[in-house]
């Protein structure tokens, strides 16, 4: 557990014990930041902040979809950023927010094992290096929660313009007919297209939350309200980019699908005709091949007119495939 106090002067390091006497203070705000959930924190967020149990309870589980609780004092917030895993699994890393007048308690995770701590601490080293280059000066609690909020949108605007290079250069290879193994590349198509759907999720979710911290005036009126004014346009925006995105990768699997079953199509035209120019020869020759060629003596002039008429059904059938254009 990480205790800092954040003032205009800069963020100073402090310990555990000393959060009673810095939440007295009025001169900057506590940041309380938990990386790993254990009992030192349960204990802290249960003593010390006197938080409800349901919201610990929130805190030290996963949670699979955002929210919001507001309290007499402060917010509980829960939010999410997407991680890439293996075989195109996309992770959701987890930051839970207390949100005082003048304290902010983060609570990360908890994490899937195959996923590095550090992806958890993605928006808190965002925001500490804004804080360390005196770029970033917040007064109010919500002002820092807003702070990470920005950085969890760059994650997630950054993991979107990553899938939309992905994108573009599945359409080259659709496009330009580079496709390799078709089983391999819709596969890479229905990974991307995952992708674009977790981020979609992602922003809308958490859309619908800050539409809900605006509509109670979570933060008070005038600075506080268009904070939340901005995140609610934030994940907007985010969630349109990402649709859009995804609208034109499904476009371009249509597209290949489109191409595929034309191909298809036109093998089985071109198998029905060999099949129907075959069929006559076939059964021409299953009802008289025995009778006409024999060990004792082949009749000639049978033969002959019966390979011509197979000749002659069979060319009259690939005329007639021909002019109705079967290929």
């Amino acid at each position: 557990m990480h205790v800092r106090f954040v003032t205009p002067a800069g963020v100073e390091v402090c310990d555990a014990p000393e959060l009673p006497a810095l939440l007295d203070r009025t001169d900057g705000l506590v940041w309380v930041d938990v990386p790993v959930w254990d009992e030192q924190a349960e204990q802290t967020l249960r003593s010390t902040f006197g938080f409800h149990p349901l919201a610990i309870r929130d805190s030290a589980n996963r949670n699979q979809v955002p929210k919001i609780h507001r309290y007499e004092d402060h917010l509980f917030l829960v939010l999410h950023a997407p991680q890439p895993g293996a075989g195109g699994h996309v992770h959701y890393v987890e930051l839970d927010q207390f949100i005082g007048e003048r304290y902010l308690v983060t609570v990360h995770g908890p994490l899937n094992p195959a996923v590095d701590q550090a992806a958890a601490m993605v928006e808190v080293d965002t925001v500490l290096a804004r804080l360390a280059s005196g770029k970033l000066k917040p007064n109010k609690g919500f002002e820092l929660s807003y702070a990470l909020l920005t950085a969890l949108t760059g994650r997630l605007r950054g993991y979107t313009a990553e899938l939309t290079k992905d994108v573009w250069k599945l359409e080259q290879r659709v496009t330009g007919d580079h496709l390799g193994d078709p089983e391999s590349f819709l596969d890479e198509m229905f990974r991307v297209r995952h992708g674009l759907l977790t981020v979609s999720t992602m922003s809308a979710l958490s859309r619908e939350v800050y539409s809900r911290m605006a509509t109670i005036t979570a933060c008070g009126p005038g600075h506080g309200q268009s904070l939340l004014l901005d995140a609610v346009d934030q994940f907007h925006h985010l969630s349109v980019m990402a649709d859009t995105q995804k609208a034109y990768l499904h476009g371009t699997i249509e597209f290949y699908q489109a191409r595929t079953n034309t191909k298809m199509t036109i093998a089985a035209e071109r198998l029905a005709v060999i099949a129907a120019v075959t069929l006559p020869i076939t059964a021409l020759s299953s009802v008289l091949g025995m009778n006409l060629i024999v060990n004792e003596g082949t009749l000639w002039l049978p033969l002959a007119v019966t390979l011509a008429v197979m000749l002659a059904i069979s060319a009259t059938l690939l005329v007639w495939a021909k002019r109705k254009g079967w290929f």
